[in-house]
Formats: C-alpha cells, structure tokens, sequence
C-alpha cells in the first residue's frame, strides 16, 4: 500500500512539475528574447536564455516616447484609485443584495446578471460618456467601470456564506448598517476583496483601448499601456516598408524584440503583486464560488 501512495506522489509532482514548466516556458522564452541582440534574434533559436546578451530593446522603448514618464505615472494612479474605489463600490453593492431584508434583492441581483450578456455597444457609451462630461477627464479611467457586474456576484456569493447571527447579534447591540458593513462584513470578507481587488488592479493596469477613446487629446492623461502600444505600433510599421531589406534587417532592433520588451515592461509590476496576494486569491475564489 506505500508503495502505490508513495509511486502515485512521484507521478503526481512529476505531473505538477511539467504543468510548471509549461506554464513557465512562455514567459522565460519573452524574457529572453527582449534581453537578447535584435539582430541574433533574427536567427531564431532562442528559449529561456539570451544567446546575445543586451538592453538595446529597452532603451529603444524608453527612447521611443518622452511621454513614457507621465503615462506611468497616471497608470499607476489609476490603478490605485481605480482598485480602491472599485472594491469599495463592489462590496457595499453586494452587502446590499445579500441582505435578506432587502426586497428587491433577487430582482436587482437579475439585472445585475443581465448587463454580464448585453450590452448597449461602443457608440452608445461613448455618446454617453461624452453627455456627461468624462471626456479628456481622469474620471473617465474611473466612473466607467466603477462597478463591475461579475465582482459584485463574487462578494455577494462569499457573503452569503457568513453566519447571518453576525449581523443580527451586531444590530441588536445596536449597530447600524454602516457599522455592520465596516466593522464586520469586510474584515470577515479580506481573501474575496484582495481577489477582487487584483482583478480590478490587473484590468486597470493593462487597459489602453480607454485612453485610444476618450483621452488621446490629453497628454497629461496618457497612459504606460497607451505609450507601449504606439511604440510596438511605430516599430510593427517599420518593419512593413520592406521585410527583406538589410538595412531593416541590421538594425539594432527589430519589432519582435520590442514586443517581446514592451511585454516584460506591462507585465512585470502586476506579477510583483501576485506573491503578496495569492494566499488571499486562491481562499477569495474558492470560498466566493461556493454559493451562487
């Protein structure tokens, strides 16, 4: 019998241990091809080492744009605000429907669900975010999608799962629902709201297409996102004039490379984060989908 446990635990590590490396493979591959001499690359062969070690992609990146700075900077202050705010809103929405005294929590819970699967498409919200006022506006990073239909469920699902005698002992002591919401709901719900909290970090930090819309007319709201894509965009378009000319071939960089370059640069703050919230992650997504 320990052999079969102990010959299934061998299987099973080396079975976790190619998952691992599969899933590690990608990103070592991008990492070593933005470290590496463009025109090496060129050749091709490269995996999870730079042949030709060199930092050109990336000076060619932080070259490419004087405005690299303030879109970093306004990326990074939208994803605080944004990610505060945003949980904020989520979790008070959802402490309200999860209350059982609240008559019309079933029919808002629907149509919170409705807006997951339909929605009034891109020319409406864009008239309307240009009615009210939001364009060439910071809050236009913010308002939009201060509520998002699919977080709201997730935390009202986690509440659901808490003791109802929380909140009824509480209000017998004489709590309001402020204080019920601040001083024992969310503490009791931190692993969901640091889930949620790093999907709305992540969907803030990698957004661009915003910018494109409703802010492009701005220097001063710019984003990192935005800037990295007119870079890749410049060098994409480079390279199309003509592929197989060997002036485009020697040069110091290539498009490829400042992909793979501007990848490490939106990817590498959010993988920082990861670490310091995946304990929280991994309890909020499993305690949040026990109950729908």
């Amino acid at each position: 019998m320990r052999k079969k446990v102990k010959m299934f635990d061998i299987v099973l590590i080396a079975f976790m241990a190619i998952i691992a490396l599969i899933t590690i493979y990608p990103f070592l591959n991008v990492l070593a091809i933005s470290l590496n001499e463009a025109t090496d690359t060129v050749k091709g062969g490269i995996h999870i080492w730079p042949r030709e070690f060199s930092l050109q992609n990336y000076k060619e990146i932080f070259n490419g744009s004087s405005k690299l700075p303030t879109g970093l900077m306004i990326s990074v202050l939208r994803t605080v605000v944004g990610t505060v705010t945003g949980v904020l809103a989520s979790a008070m929405v959802a402490f309200v429907i999860s209350r059982r005294d609240f008559v019309f929590n079933k029919l808002v819970t629907i149509l919170f669900v409705l807006t997951m699967y339909i929605g009034g498409g891109l020319i409406p919200e864009y008239m309307l975010i240009k009615n009210i006022g939001l364009i060439n506006n910071f809050a236009v990073y913010i308002l939009p999608g201060l509520i998002s239909a699919f977080n709201v469920i997730v935390i009202r699902s986690f509440i659901d799962g808490l003791p109802p005698a929380l909140n009824e002992s509480a209000m017998i002591d004489g709590a309001n629902d402020f204080v019920v919401f601040t001083k024992i709901i969310l503490p009791l719900c931190l692993p969901v709201i640091a889930t949620v909290a790093l999907f709305i970090a992540v969907s803030q930090w990698n957004s661009w297409f915003d910018t494109y819309l409703y802010a492009r007319q701005s220097d001063g709201l710019t984003t990192l996102q935005y800037e990295l894509m007119k870079v890749m965009s410049n060098a994409s378009a480079s390279s199309k004039v003509d592929p197989n000319n060997p002036l485009l071939q020697a040069s110091s960089v290539n498009p490829e490379s400042i992909k793979m370059a501007i990848t490490m640069v939106a990817t590498a703050p959010i993988l920082c984060i990861y670490p310091f919230v995946q304990k929280y992650f991994v309890t909020g997504m499993t305690l949040g989908a026990v109950k729908s």
